[in-house]
């Protein structure tokens, strides 16, 4: 074997979704969210595209867009569907997580590959960012919301007419324990064809 297995296995059942409700004070430095991002830029990626953008917004950055978040969100559903408590908890955000990362992407500019290889390019790229921060012991939140596909997004984030914003992957380290989670059992999400 190239690698330890029981190691492999356990870091990958070992990842967790924590948001920034759950974390500390406790600053996430800018080397390891260099290792972070640099383990994404490994992930699998048809024709070598390499697909994923990073726009880090860490420290005194963080409020320039988290302090826009609840806005888009507000303005993107409308008074029909705010939530004053979903907009209280985006505001909230902010203040508690020291790096918020716009995973965004950009295609192919000769079309060659399909953009749904690109999309899913980067969701392997998160994978192997979630992985690293639950090595690190840093609590990670990928969040997807509809409001970042607008234009008012994609001119806050400067994304040029072939990239876009795919989500926000949140860092920081989880106050108390380490959550424990669950997956159902490979028989009930697997189908073998052996003749």
């Amino acid at each position: 074997m190239r690698h330890n297995l029981s190691d492999t296995n356990e870091l990958i059942r070992d990842r967790r979704t924590i948001g920034p409700e759950k974390y500390s004070s406790r600053r996430v430095h800018r080397e390891v969210v260099e290792e972070i991002l640099r383990n994404g830029t490994w992930a699998p990626t048809h024709g070598m595209t390499q697909p994923w953008r990073f726009k880090v917004f860490i420290g005194d950055g963080v409020k320039k867009i988290a302090d826009k978040i609840p806005l888009w969100y507000k303005d993107y559903v409308g008074e029909e569907k705010f939530s004053q408590k979903k907009y209280d908890k985006l505001v909230a955000r902010g203040g508690k997580c020291s790096v918020l990362i716009a995973v965004t992407m950009v295609t192919d500019p000769n079309g060659r590959i399909p953009e749904i290889e690109e999309v899913q390019a980067v969701a392997c790229a998160v994978q192997n960012m979630y992985l690293t921060s639950s090595a690190y012991g840093i609590g990670a939140k990928y969040s997807t919301p509809g409001y970042l596909y607008t234009d008012e997004v994609k001119e806050f984030l400067n994304l040029g007419e072939n990239e876009r914003c795919l989500g926000l992957f949140y860092l920081g380290y989880p106050e108390g324990d380490w959550p424990k989670s669950h997956r159902k059992p490979l028989e009930y999400v697997t189908e073998w064809i052996d003749h």
